[in-house]
């Protein structure tokens, strides 16, 4: 039975062992790789990924990452391919094969019909003599790796598999200029969603987002903010642009002075407060009320005219802070 230390100097050596084959793939980004990259940009179907065992799960995950970074794509098991499933394969798709040997017996099956199909074939493979890479149209090599395990579980070839399939989606990402708003299309839920979400998607607007002429008097601004359930109203000119802000905080400052409710709200209200453009991240505008110790928060578009407006509680709604 291994000790302590003999187990941790293991698990060092397995890692090891596998980032040396990472890093022998540096030298194998040449031309195919920028063929294989224009291939998938230029697709005009989808990206199928197919492979048997530990491959075909790597299959998968590089289709999800394709699907998710703008190239359509979809994960087909070889095994069920050569059962029906070939007919979700049409003449302008690409299939990605993830093969080690390129021998195995289901994805060899499966190349004459998708000749015939007329897709083209990606293969991410060990070399250029097995039968995959012979009918491929262009093939990535991951060398003749060995695996962790006295050369038997798949370990250290699928680590280099996923990998060469990371650098690949990405490279075609990169392609098709694909940016952080297209990206966010993808990813409405969940944490990813969250941070990239734009202003404008959780900014109160017409009837909650009360505004004011600065020549109106007080008691009409608070009877917007309760009309509105608001904590603030935006104060405008006679232009309709920006002039100020006024919150429960401004209200709280004058509530002593006499006639206060009929004074002009210009002569209350909060003058160059913070603001912020209906395309800015969400995000930013959490950091800003939370940095600047405000609740509120107007948006205003390029002409200096507000749009709408950032309530904390839309921040806490949104699971942004």
């Amino acid at each position: 039975m291994s000790t302590p230390e003999e187990t941790l100097d293991y698990a060092r050596k397995v890692i090891e062992h596998e980032a040396k084959a990472v890093r022998a793939l540096i030298e194998r980004i040449d031309a195919n790789f920028e063929q294989a990259a224009k291939l998938l940009l230029h697709c005009k179907g989808r990206i199928v990924v197919t492979g048997m065992g530990k491959p075909w799960l790597v299959g998968q995950k590089i289709s999800a990452t394709l699907a998710s970074t703008g190239s359509p794509s979809l994960a087909l098991n070889a095994a069920e391919a050569v059962h029906g499933d070939l007919g979700r394969i049409c003449a302008d798709d690409v299939v990605l094969i993830m093969t080690k040997s390129g021998e195995t017996s289901e994805i060899v099956r499966l190349l004459d019909p998708i000749k015939k199909i007329g897709a083209k074939i990606l293969a991410i493979t060990s070399g250029n003599g097995s039968t995959v890479a012979r009918a491929a149209d262009v093939v990535l090599k991951i060398g003749d790796v060995d695996e962790a395990w006295m050369g038997l579980a798949p370990t250290t070839s699928t680590t280099a598999m996923l990998v060469l399939g990371d650098a690949l989606a990405l490279a075609v990402l990169k392609l098709r200029n694909f940016d952080p708003e297209r990206y966010a299309q993808f990813h409405p839920g969940g944490s990813l969603g969250r941070k990239l979400m734009k202003v404008e998607e959780i900014m109160r607007r017409g009837p909650r987002c009360p505004t004011i002429e600065e020549t109106r008097p007080v008691s009409e601004a608070l009877l917007a903010i309760s009309e509105a359930r608001a904590g603030a109203i935006i104060v405008v000119d006679g232009r309709g642009r920006l002039a100020g802000i006024f919150t429960d905080g401004d209200l709280r400052r004058h509530a002593h002075e006499a006639n206060v409710l009929a004074v002009p709200i210009s002569s209350v209200m909060t003058r160059s407060p913070m603001t912020i453009a209906p395309d800015r991240l969400a995000s930013e505008a959490a950091r800003i009320l939370r940095e600047k110790k405000i609740d509120e928060l107007p948006v205003i578009d390029r002409d200096g005219r507000p749009v709408g407006m950032i309530d904390i509680q839309d921040i806490l709604a949104s699971g942004l802070a």
